[in-house]
């Protein structure tokens, strides 16, 4: 799958983008990010990463309706493709294979 290839932080931006479905806008992908990594990271970082992966095809984008809480703006809403979710399931089982693939012995400390 040329051209779909995830780096990490690609990868945790598109797991939330799909956990968060049809609430996925930067905001909410930076707060579920921050929540579940327990570390503070960049709104201009998930920004670029949203319109990487919306460039390569993994996500589309649509605004939601405007609201009065956001001064009348509207969201502008993530959801992820085919495409993504074939990357993802990629990743996974590269991810799955290399795991699987480590000795007992490397792990000398009990990690797996």
């Amino acid at each position: 799958m040329k051209g779909t290839q995830l780096g990490e932080f690609e990868e945790i931006v598109l797991l939330t983008v799909a956990l968060l479905y049809d609430e996925a806008y930067s905001v909410a992908v930076l707060e579920e990010i921050e929540r579940r990594l327990e570390r503070p990271m960049s709104l201009g970082a998930v920004h670029r990463s949203l319109a990487r992966m919306e460039e390569k095809g993994l996500i589309r984008s649509r605004f939601g309706e405007a609201t009065a809480e956001r001064g009348g703006r509207r969201k502008r809403l993530f959801t992820m493709t085919a495409t993504g979710e074939k990357a993802l399931a990629e990743a996974r089982r590269l991810r799955n294979e290399l795991w699987d693939a480590i000795p007992k012995a490397a792990f000398k400390g009990g990690v797996a």
